[in-house]
């Protein structure tokens, strides 16, 4: 791990789930939003719509995209409903921020929610001076982790060798592009019961994982 934090030029964390705990239920209200938006806009029950918002998941990475592609449904509308949530349950995060100041290099947020959301998030835990580029939904197009493309766009985009960057990810399948390029991974075990990011990784995709990336963090 010494070598990690001498060797590393750029550091890519995902957002949600990764730098704040998920027992905060943030993605609780986000994932309570999809199901109402879908509900409506396909007109069926919460219960087929919770289904159909899992499917796409699964099937597509993001349930907008299997939105996208089979309704035609358009993304900036449901994007700003389903990250219309109350972020304040999460609480400032001062270890983090110092955990954050000791690593050397380049800071940048990959993420499948957009901008906004991103933004406020990093308002809150007091750390977006961390960061010099946030590459969002709508920087890829709508095409969603774990889509390998998008993460030949992220190189491309931000211009930084792959083989000297770290990938921080909650969700392990995340990981797998990234390492197939060459960067270290390190997958963030949820403490939650929620969705997909207790699946275990199947694979040498992961490098190191961590129940608690602040600990991981200071560990370097």
């Amino acid at each position: 791990m010494d070598k990690l934090l001498h060797t590393t030029k750029t550091w890519v964390f995902d957002l949600d789930n990764t730098l704040y705990s998920g027992t905060y239920g943030l993605f609780e209200q986000i994932d309570h939003r999809m199901t109402s938006y879908l509900s409506k806009f396909l007109d069926v029950n919460r219960t087929e719509a919770h289904r159909v918002q899992k499917s796409y998941f699964r099937k597509y990475g993001t349930t907008l995209r299997g939105m996208m592609k089979n309704h035609n449904m358009k993304p900036a509308p449901y994007l700003d409903y389903v990250h219309d949530i109350d972020v304040s349950l999460i609480p400032a995060a001062p270890d983090l921020d110092k955990a954050l100041a000791r690593l050397p290099g380049r800071k940048v947020i990959f993420t499948n929610a957009d901008l906004p959301h991103a933004e406020r998030v990093l308002n809150r835990l007091g750390i977006p001076h961390h960061f010099d580029a946030i590459f969002d939904i709508h920087d890829t197009d709508f095409i969603p982790k774990p889509e390998p493309e998008v993460y030949d766009l992220l190189i491309k985009r931000l211009g930084f060798d792959p083989k000297q960057a770290v990938m921080v990810e909650d969700i392990a399948r995340n990981l797998v592009p990234a390492a197939n390029l060459g960067m270290s991974t390190v997958w963030v075990k949820s403490v939650t019961e929620c969705c997909v990011s207790k699946e275990e990784p199947t694979g040498n995709h992961v490098d190191f994982e961590t129940d608690d990336l602040v600990a991981w963090l200071k560990a370097l």
